[in-house]
């Protein structure tokens, strides 16, 4: 009996001491969102995109400007490839720290937050422009009337952005334009048809400027026009539509993202004014991190 009981005791004691080192364990592991250095987590790194996108020259002027970023870096890679780190960061519920902006359908796949940017280094809230060459009012009258009338609302590029992950940025343009008569009617009210008279749009290779493209393409095709869609650089644009060898855009972010190339050639061109408003750049990051400001972020010691 004796030894009975002292098994049992034995036993018990185990079972104490089991639970109380798992505990121990819990609260060692389980530290909480405020005790982490996020800075430190995703090792004082910006994940960036391209070199050439006016987002990338505002991050760099960013981290420039803001004395708790010194030692700071921003990798620059591609949309793909910052979206493929942001991806793979959220499922395994990592820190990340991403260049962003607004609209993007990321923020429709994922619960994510733009940080505070106290001292607007990233830019105020934007608007997207229509710019034309000089000459085209004269030349083609009636894209520029639909041209000059083109404007939408925010919703209506990011529901065209995030179906167009499950087909394509046409197919997904093709259906909003559908959906959406009412406003196509008004971008068209009164303009003469034409007769396959050759137009090129400039645009970028980012899914809010392939969007619009693909929504201007397909109304100046119903007016009649044979469209072109050329992808390029923001530099190449404007600068394609300054000398006369493009047509149009409905692409710039304007007055901070491609400012500068505004700027440069705005004498050059026309500026028939905001297509879209709301547009926005910033330091994004995941809903999980307790972090809402760029000056939360400590510098690299």
């Amino acid at each position: 009996m004796n030894k009975l009981k002292l098994m049992l005791t034995l036993g018990l004691s185990s079972i104490f001491l089991f639970t109380a080192c798992s505990n121990d364990s819990s609260k060692d592991s389980a530290e909480s969102p405020e005790d982490i250095n996020y800075s430190e987590e995703v090792n004082y790194t910006i994940t960036g995109i391209e070199p050439g996108a006016g987002i990338t020259e505002t991050a760099h002027d960013t981290l420039d400007s803001y004395d708790n970023l010194a030692g700071w870096k921003l990798e620059e890679s591609s949309t793909a490839g910052m979206l493929a780190q942001l991806g793979e960061a959220i499922k395994n519920e990592e820190p990340i720290i991403v260049t962003g902006w607004i609209p993007h359908h990321k923020f429709i796949q994922y619960d994510l937050k733009m940080l505070d940017d106290p001292q607007k280094t990233m830019g105020e809230g934007e608007s997207a422009h229509t710019i034309t060459r000089l000459d085209l009012k004269e030349d083609m009258p009636e894209a520029y009337e639909v041209l000059d009338a083109f404007n939408w609302e925010l919703d209506d590029m990011q529901e065209i952005m995030y179906d167009a992950q499950d087909s394509d940025v046409e197919a997904a343009a093709s259906a909003w334009l559908n959906d959406n008569q009412d406003k196509v009617d008004k971008w068209t009210e009164n303009t003469d048809t034409v007769n396959n008279e050759e137009i090129e749009i400039v645009s970028m290779p980012w899914e809010g400027e392939q969007a619009s493209a693909a929504v201007i393409e397909q109304v100046l095709s119903d007016v009649g026009y044979n469209v072109t869609v050329t992808e390029v650089d923001p530099a190449i644009l404007f600068e394609s539509l300054a000398g006369g060898s493009a047509d149009a855009t409905v692409a710039p972010a304007l007055p901070v993202t491609q400012g500068h190339l505004y700027d440069k050639h705005k004498d050059e061109v026309d500026d028939l004014g905001t297509n879209l408003e709301g547009l926005q750049n910033g330091f994004v990051v995941p809903e999980y991190m307790d972090i809402d400001s760029i000056e939360d972020l400590e510098p690299k010691e």
